[in-house]
């Protein structure tokens, strides 16, 4: 465990509660600079619904598509219901998946900061394919070095945030990442709407922009310094404390310093990370590691933040409406992420999540009565019910912003002790990445399939999941990351697991 030479967990509190220092512009820059990696996350998300609802796009690369949406009006539900074009967005991800568990090694070895900087290098490659693509085998490569750079970003971006900040307002810092991710979105939105009016180039202007946000987390990786953590499990104590008492701007570290080498000793002691997190005391954290990715793709919010503009066309939008609707819901999820930054050192993570949870699974309970009722195969919804639908999937994304958004990484990346703590994070990201893959590629057929039922059958995994979240994820606010152990052998449910059958720790 880490903190590994304390016996008790009132012993490690005291030692928590002597931690000192100050937020600093030192870690806050830091924190900024890495969270621009978010943003590559981000664009991409947005960025490939709206190229796939554009003409120009669907022309060259998928005809097939673009009769179907023109000619097929016998289904509204199924104009883009195509495996080729569900492949373009969800390449990316089974890429994203095999290189995130390739990442983790990486990021244990030579640190954070290694893994950020290769990421920002793989996303511009793929930018650059993207954008020069001629036909479908490049357009697939080039999303296959994006799904690389997303990987590797994803699973280092988190840990260095977490690692970074101070006990007291990691919640907040940590989500900066999915800050940066939901500015790249509604980034990508606004692009979009911009380079359709571009004939008949447009959509390559809008994927090789992507470079931007890569070149950004590619440079400022390289001057980014690696953590206090990473530091020392490398072997480089001395370094690593001059470093910590830099971002907490006072040399009294003597407390966080000695648990991190606590923790760097145990660490040292596991040479196979991913089959030692399979061990029974570190149940808890497999279980979040596989859960929380898994439930934050399943409340549906990728399926309306890939396919928005698709979505929308198919609900009777027109090209610019959908567009302007996708770029709105954009908007409002990156806004409603500062109510989480706000109150998540506050209110803690169970209170945001069991109540974004209920609002989300209202909104799309909503949603598909309006469908059901007022839309039809064949039929268009009249304007007053479309700018309801749209006010309610908005809604929903302010839930999805200010809970399950942001802490589906804060949560996973902040509870695994340093031993196991890349192998925890891969395992976190490729989750998320498969269940992504998933989703993307069978959204446009469950669409198809499901009608408006598509929103009743997220409505029941994210009813499942807020029960989830009740019984089972102890809050973590306040105790520190190299503390975590503690929190689970106090917990109602886990300690059966955790603790040894003679109930000592």
């Amino acid at each position: 465990m880490a903190g590994g030479s304390f016996t008790t967990g009132t012993v490690s509190k005291e030692r928590a509660e002597q931690y000192k220092g100050r937020v600093t512009a030192y870690v806050i820059i830091s924190c900024i600079v890495a969270a621009t990696g978010g943003a590559l996350f981000g664009y991409d998300i947005g960025i490939s619904g709206g190229v796939t609802s554009m003409d120009d796009f669907l022309i060259e690369f998928f005809p097939s598509v673009y009769r179907q949406k023109k000619h097929a009006h016998e289904n509204n539900y199924c104009k883009y219901d195509n495996q080729g074009l569900a492949a373009f967005t969800s390449s990316l991800y089974i890429a994203g998946l095999v290189a995130s568990l390739m990442a983790s090694p990486v990021t244990r070895k030579y640190g954070r900061r290694v893994s950020i900087i290769g990421g920002g290098i793989s996303f511009l490659i793929g930018s650059a394919l993207n954008a020069s693509a001629v036909n479908l085998i490049m357009l697939i490569l080039g999303r296959v070095m994006l799904g690389v750079g997303i990987g590797f970003g994803n699973q280092a971006i988190p840990l260095y945030l977490s690692e970074m900040a101070p006990t007291h307002l990691r919640g907040g810092l940590n989500m900066m990442f999915q800050v940066a991710t939901t500015f790249g979105i509604f980034t990508a939105n606004m692009i979009n709407f911009g380079t359709q009016k571009i004939k008949p180039w447009g959509w390559r202007l809008s994927l090789g922009l992507a470079a931007v946000p890569a070149l950004l987390m590619t440079v400022g990786g390289i001057f980014l310094p690696d953590t206090p953590n990473s530091l020392i499990e490398r072997g480089l104590a001395e370094k690593g404390r001059k470093l910590l008492e830099k971002i907490r701007g006072t040399k009294e570290v003597d407390a966080e310093f000695q648990d991190m080498v606590d923790a760097s000793e145990l660490a040292k002691s596991i040479k196979h990370p991913f089959r030692n997190i399979l061990e029974r005391r570190y149940r808890p954290e497999l279980v979040m590691a596989i859960f929380m990715p898994t439930f934050q793709i399943l409340t549906g919010i990728n399926s309306i933040l890939f396919y928005a503009p698709v979505l929308f066309q198919s609900m009777g939008f027109g090209g610019d409406a959908s567009l302007i609707s996708s770029a709105l819901t954009g908007g409002v999820l990156a806004s409603s992420t500062f109510i989480s930054i706000a109150t998540v050192d506050r209110l803690g993570r169970r209170v945001l999540l069991v109540s974004g949870g209920l609002q989300m699974i209202t909104c799309q309970i909503i949603v598909a009565i309006i469908l059901g009722v007022k839309f039809g195969a064949d039929q268009e919804l009249s304007k007053g019910f479309s700018i309801l639908v749209v006010v309610v999937i908005c809604l929903f994304v302010v839930a999805f912003g200010w809970s399950w958004g942001p802490l589906g990484w804060t949560v996973p990346s902040e509870i695994f002790p340093l031993e196991i703590r890349s192998a925890g994070q891969g395992i976190t990201v490729a989750v998320n990445l498969l269940f992504t893959f998933i989703i993307a590629q069978a959204f446009l057929a469950l669409l198809c399939s499901f009608k408006f039922g598509i929103f009743l059958f997220f409505a029941g995994w994210i009813t499942i999941m807020t029960i989830f979240v009740y019984l089972f994820l102890p809050e973590t606010k306040g105790i520190p990351i190299e503390e975590m152990s503690f929190m689970w052998r106090r917990h109602w449910f886990w300690k059966r697991i955790c603790l040894p059958t003679d109930g000592s720790i």
